[in-house]
């Protein structure tokens, strides 16, 4: 069950039982209380009826830290982990990063859909989004193709409307992903009409030459590690109704694959 669609639950139902006990339950315990205290009765007796239910008070208590983190979660910012290695090097397997859900506009909890728009996704944006061929699972790849663009992959590298974006080498870069340590890859700088980021060339051949036309309401996306991500080369377009949010910080970084421990040198830094 999706983590919104469970807090939504837990926010409705200490809400309720809140409300409840204060349209039904509360005005009784203060009518209990006043007679007691009419009466003579003993102080205990009345700090006894005066005490509100334990999952009333518990209620009390959860609704409104739930309703704050629901909130930040479904309109502000929301936190992910990279389990895969696909953005490598931009994003490393155990980083913990920060989405910005507002930038791409409000969307209703749960339902995903965009009420309020803002900003739309641009070209090198580090995205997160619901994967098309199964919603419930959250993907994370960098936006290469907007609607209407004509994307070429040949020989490892992007033609975006007849514009080839540039490549420089930028030296080699070691990771490690599941059983396989000292996975060696060329480090490459690309230049997305503007964007520089980093991304990962294997030494395996170019596969054959891939063309694409992104359709309206779609976006183009790929892994940085071009050689090891599953994305739109193979599965298709993002439709605009399963975009979460934009990438923009990386909070925290625990290297649990060589079990080195905290990346201290990673907490704090943006996401390009």
């Amino acid at each position: 069950m999706p983590f919104a669609l469970i807090l939504l639950i837990a926010l409705v139902v200490t809400g309720l039982i809140w409300a409840m006990d204060r349209v039904l339950l509360a005005p009784s315990r203060r009518q209990t209380v006043l007679s007691l205290e009419q009466t003579g009765a003993a102080a205990d007796a009345v700090d006894h009826a005066r005490k509100e239910p334990l999952v009333v008070e518990y209620a009390r208590a959860f609704f409104p830290v739930i309703l704050v983190v629901f909130l930040i979660r479904a309109f502000v910012v929301e936190p992910f982990r990279i389990p895969s290695g696909s953005m490598e090097p931009t994003l490393r397997i155990g980083d913990f990063i920060l989405v910005n859900k507002f930038i791409y506009g409000l969307r209703l909890p749960v339902l995903n859909r965009k009420i309020v728009s803002v900003e739309e996704p641009k070209r090198g944006d580090v995205m997160v989004f619901r994967y098309p061929g199964n919603p419930s699972v959250d993907y994370i790849k960098r936006v290469i193709g907007l609607p209407g663009d004509h994307i070429v992959y040949a020989d490892k590298k992007l033609y975006i409307n007849g514009k080839l974006m540039p490549q420089t080498p930028d030296g080699q870069f070691v990771y490690s992903e599941g059983q396989q340590h000292g996975i060696v890859s060329q480090k490459v700088k690309e230049n997305l009409d503007g964007v520089v980021h980093d991304l990962l060339l294997s030494s395996r051949p170019a596969a054959a030459p891939m063309e694409f036309t992104v359709p309206p309401g779609q976006y183009f996306v790929m892994g940085d590690n071009r050689d090891r991500s599953w994305d739109s080369r193979y599965w298709g377009t993002v439709p605009e109704k399963n975009i979460v949010g934009k990438a923009f910080l990386i909070w925290f970084s625990w290297d649990s694959v060589s079990d080195g421990g905290v990346r201290w040198n990673r907490i704090g830094d943006a996401i390009r």
